[in-house]
């Protein structure tokens, strides 16, 4: 995913791209950075939902874009379409590849926060790779919650 983002096309051959893969601790400091910060423009019961996501991940991919602060209208706008490309190139390798994944906002901005990655705009791609998509909403009406509500899976390579 990360070769991907860093090979897709840019806008005038300029690279300002960059990529991050977060697991382990830092990815549970993300989803608690995330729980914390009052900032982001959705609701909380969505952040709440996101958060449950980044925990269950197996990895987090962060890919943002530096924008040069002298940079006019027209080249700030294209720094963002190359990030837009970025990301749509690495969640077309996933999906290749049978990977679940989403786009997150809020996982970009706590990473920012964290200084986990040095871009002006930032987003995070939580991954997962399972028999059933961990993304995907199950909303259970008798039970009421949600039911892609996991437990974080353990990683082994011992066979069950």
């Amino acid at each position: 995913m990360v070769a991907s983002a860093r090979t897709a096309p840019k806008a005038m051959g300029v690279d300002n791209i960059i990529a991050a893969i977060v697991t382990g601790e830092d990815k549970d400091r993300l989803a608690d950075r995330m729980m914390e910060s009052p900032s982001l423009p959705i609701p909380q019961e969505r952040v709440q939902k996101q958060v449950m996501n980044v925990r269950n991940a197996d990895a987090v991919v962060l890919i943002g874009v530096k924008i040069d602060a002298n940079a006019d209208e027209t080249q700030r706008i294209l720094r963002l379409i190359d990030l837009g490309i970025a990301i749509g190139s690495a969640v077309k390798m996933a999906s290749l590849l049978n990977v679940d994944n989403r786009v997150m906002y809020t996982v970009g901005r706590a990473a920012q926060d964290l200084k986990m990655i040095e871009g002006d705009v930032v987003f995070g791609i939580p991954i997962s790779i399972r028999g059933s998509n961990i993304f995907f909403d199950r909303y259970d009406p008798i039970k009421a919650k949600w039911q892609n509500e996991l437990p974080p899976r353990k990683m082994s390579n011992k066979p069950k």
